[in-house]
């Protein structure tokens, strides 16, 4: 029996999946789950990629003690972040997040090297502040001797890739959050980087999932107790999660990736990059085999696991749903996409800001805080998607909700109401079986994505909840 591992790590948490095929369906095992969060060094929010390495090497070994080693592994994780290297292959500067408040007022310094019109018409990418792009220029204005220094550029996982093998490659989804590929091409964009001023040799070229990076370094090899080999996921976490949408024809539904961040769109094979298309604020991400990700970037469930922290944790997300359920009368409602909600202080009483200064009463209680944020976002999804259904000029009769947002119930009742929509939801570890689906067609335990997705579909229990 061959087994895959899938290394997942988001914004809020980090799990290892570790997966095998059965009689044509796909069974999965959790190995390892970690916390994962922004501290504040020296004045920014940074990651700690040394306990993230730590802690994929502990549930490495975990499969060894089990005796489940896999043949193969794959890291996807949150898009946008980076790190510069230099010519020792040593880290330039901090492995900042893309939270940190350095990207502010960059939009503005974007706008001196080229017009929004025209850098979405080149890259089909959605402006959002914490985009690589505007994160590069902020080290350009802040440390411009770190872009001197830097002599490779690697996203996240593909910095992960390279820790376990020593080999630096750089993945199509992933890249595809920097707003530096060109969207027709589905290459670096040479004329907006030499725009910007950045050295065009520290992008790597463009390789797809699926792809060998490597096998595991000698050291990592004697500290785990076996080797695999590394293949490159979809690296983009969401892009990972909409390879997992149990459908047979992937153009016909919406799908919501519903974590931190609430992932909403359609799958395209050809990116939208029209004038109308850049007002709305869609994005062209691109997915596995060269598909692309036509979606909008939703604040997600990032606000009501805010609130959750700042009660010490003292609520399970079930327990929240059913607080809400007992408050849902409560008539307050946010711009669930306001930039005031990606990095207060207090998630808590921003939106009770947000809420007095509607001349609406602040919430009593935690219950009524949590309706607000579930109503919010889901009168969010109804909107959304009647732009989708606009923009691509198709009538969807339902929306598919994978990730671990499929898990709140109250949410999708919610959804399925202000949509008016059938809601599938699950499977919850989209992420992950996406991850182990490039693996398991490289190693052609299915021919291509369409039959890896029936075997989705025949693997994992879906709710229905009708409209």
């Amino acid at each position: 029996m061959k087994y895959y591992l899938a290394v997942d790590i988001g914004a809020s948490s980090g799990r290892l999946i570790l997966g095998h095929v059965n009689k044509g369906k796909i069974v999965c095992e959790e190995m390892h789950r970690f916390e994962n969060r922004l501290y504040e060094q020296d004045g920014h929010l940074c990651w700690d990629y040394q306990k993230l390495f730590d802690e994929i090497c502990v549930g490495m070994r975990k499969c060894k003690l089990q005796n489940k080693v896999p043949v193969s592994m794959s890291i996807d994780t949150w898009g946008v972040d980076f790190v510069l290297l230099d010519g020792n292959d040593q880290v330039i500067g901090q492995t900042v997040g893309y939270r940190d408040q350095r990207n502010i007022g960059m939009d503005e310094e974007l706008l001196k090297y080229i017009s929004q019109e025209e850098l979405y018409a080149r890259t089909g990418i959605q402006k959002a502040v914490f985009n690589t792009i505007y994160q590069l220029l902020a080290v350009k204005k802040e440390h411009p001797e770190y872009l001197a220094k830097a002599k490779t550029m690697l996203m996240t996982p593909e910095y992960f890739d390279f820790l376990f093998t020593g080999r630096k490659m750089c993945e199509y989804t992933i890249a595809s959050t920097t707003q530096l590929l060109n969207a027709a091409s589905k290459t670096w964009d040479t004329l907006l980087i030499e725009k910007l001023g950045l050295n065009r040799d520290m992008f790597l070229p463009i390789t797809m999932p699926g792809t060998k990076v490597g096998n595991l370094r000698e050291e990592l090899k004697n500290y785990v107790g076996y080797d695999c080999e590394i293949i490159q996921a979809a690296a983009h976490d969401t892009g990972s999660a909409v390879m997992a949408v149990p459908v047979y024809n992937s153009s016909d539904v919406v799908y919501i990736s519903s974590g931190t961040w609430s992932l909403m769109g359609v799958e395209l094979e050809k990116p939208d990059l029209s004038e109308e298309s850049r007002r709305r604020n869609f994005t062209n991400e691109g997915g596995y085999d060269y598909r692309f990700r036509y979606l909008k970037n939703i604040m997600g469930l990032w606000m009501i696991q805010s609130v959750r922290r700042e009660t010490g944790n003292k609520y399970s997300f079930a327990q929240l749903c059913e607080l809400a359920i007992q408050e849902d009368k409560y008539p307050g409602r946010v711009d669930i996409n306001d930039n005031r909600f990606l990095a207060p202080e207090n998630m808590t009483e921003e939106i009770t800001a947000a809420l007095v200064e509607q001349g609406i009463r602040a919430p009593k209680n935690i219950g009524e805080l949590a309706t607000c944020i579930y109503q919010s976002l889901a009168e969010s999804y109804a909107s959304t998607v009647l732009e989708i259904e606009s923009m691509t000029g198709k009538k969807y009769d339902s929306i598919h909700i994978v990730g671990g947002g499929c898990n709140a119930d109250y949410l999708n009742e919610l959804t399925a109401k202000a949509t008016k929509k059938t809601i599938y939801a699950g499977p919850s570890e989209a992420t992950a079986i996406g991850n182990l689906l490039s693996q398991m067609i490289h190693y052609c335990e299915f021919e291509n994505l369409t039959e890896a997705r029936r075997a989705v579909h025949d693997s994992f229990d879906v709710k229905i909840i009708k409209a």
